[in-house]
């Protein structure tokens, strides 16, 4: 036997049938509460990650990332390519945007029209559900829209939308009217995101002549690698961006991005507080354990075990309960957070519409997940283990 003997002991006393019933179930209690406590942890975390990157990949894809603009109209134009160079940037285009009202026999829908150039990747590339980005470019006065604003409209492709801008207007005789032009709808996409809600493309040019600019009066937009990584790329590039005015893509969605993150955190702090509950089992399980082991404890310390060698036996016992609890929690966790739409279509469950849900495992969560269970049953251990280091075999021999 090559285990040290305090490990021995508190190993048999973890596994031992016998003794008291109301201790072995608080302990059986301890051990479910971190496995459930675990479960739910790392299933809601992953799905929120998921939502999270869901998010990013489609909602910031159709904006700019940073967004730069001239400070004076006599200043040079930006040259895109200087920052198409730097690193992690995926892509530079022009930008030119501006909010307008989409009208049709059915509805009237105010949302920002942004310009897709021809010749630059487009953002609604990987969402096109119907109809060509290079129709959408190559023609004048066409239009993208989201299917959420199809369907509002009741338009599908080839259908004619009236496009308002509010803030051009035009001298008739019946006075100033705001600018407004048919488009016809090239494409239908869907990102899956908050922005088809209020979001359409229309090809670039077109929406410069509307907006009474010239063919090279466009802001530029930059788009990350990573969006999340926009206050490096600030700081890293801040000698080139403050020759510009430029805002990031937290200016129009940070808010949103900030609460699925204090969503997440408070769901999170709320499920960790069924762990610690079953970390508090553990303390209460054990210091029983301490009472009714007295004579067993008296005993090993005649046999030579110190203080310290005691505290370690019931440390271990303690850790024993922590230890199968967090393997549990964590394998079922994992197991059903990947599996989570398959458990949902079994029991009857639709949720989004029917839509699965998103699923994104971060090992670095992960890992303090399970560190921290550890760490919260260790710490549990300390105070019955002190309460057993204590005891006086004398006393508790006398009467024995």
């Amino acid at each position: 036997m090559f285990q040290s003997v305090s490990l021995f002991v508190g190993l048999r006393y973890s596994r031992s049938s016998k003794g008291n019933a109301f201790v072995s179930f608080i302990s059986f209690f301890s051990i479910a509460g971190i496995a459930l406590g675990l479960m739910s942890l790392i299933t809601v975390n992953s799905v929120m990650n998921g939502f999270e990157q869901s998010l990013k990949s489609a909602m910031l894809d159709l904006i700019p990332h940073v967004q730069l603009a001239k400070k004076t109209p006599e200043q040079p134009r930006i040259v895109a390519d200087q920052f198409a160079t730097l690193p992690s940037v995926q892509r530079v285009t022009p930008y030119v945007t501006s909010d307008v009202i989409l009208q049709t026999n059915k509805e009237l829908v105010g949302v920002r029209l942004q310009g897709s150039f021809k010749g630059y990747p487009s953002a609604i590339s990987r969402h096109v559900e119907s109809g060509s980005v290079q129709t959408l470019e190559d023609s004048r006065y066409q239009l993208a829209l989201s299917r959420f604003l199809a369907n509002k409209l009741d338009v599908r492709l080839g259908s004619k939308v009236r496009v308002i801008f509010p803030d051009i207007t035009s001298y008739t005789p019946l006075g100033r009217v705001p600018k407004q032009r048919l488009f016809t709808v090239a494409v239908i996409y869907n990102s899956a995101s908050e922005a088809d809600t209020s979001l359409a493309f229309a090809d670039g040019t077109s929406l410069l002549k509307l907006l009474k600019k010239k063919p090279d009066e466009y802001d530029v937009s930059i788009t990350l690698e990573d969006a999340f990584s926009v206050a490096q790329f600030k700081q890293t590039n801040q000698a080139l961006l403050s020759q510009y005015e430029y805002q990031d893509w937290q200016v129009q969605q940070g808010a949103l991005f900030a609460a699925v993150a204090m969503e997440k955190r408070v769901m999170s702090l709320l499920l960790a507080l069924i762990v610690i509950v079953a970390v508090f089992n553990i303390v209460s399980a054990l210091s029983m354990m301490v009472s009714e082991k007295q004579g067993e404890v008296a005993i090993l310390q005649t046999l030579g075990f110190t203080p310290s060698r005691i505290a370690q036996v019931f440390m271990v016992q303690g850790l024993y309960n922590g230890v199968v609890g967090t393997l549990i929690g964590s394998v079922l966790g994992i197991a059903l957070a990947a599996n989570i739409n398959e458990v949902l279509n079994l029991i009857g469950l639709s949720l989004l519409g029917g839509m699965a849900l998103p699923v994104k495992f971060d090992s670095v969560s992960l890992s303090f997940i399970i560190f921290t269970s550890l760490l919260l049953s260790f710490l549990a251990t300390l105070y019955p283990a002190k309460k057993a280091a204590k005891v006086m075999p004398a006393e508790v021999l006398r009467y024995e």
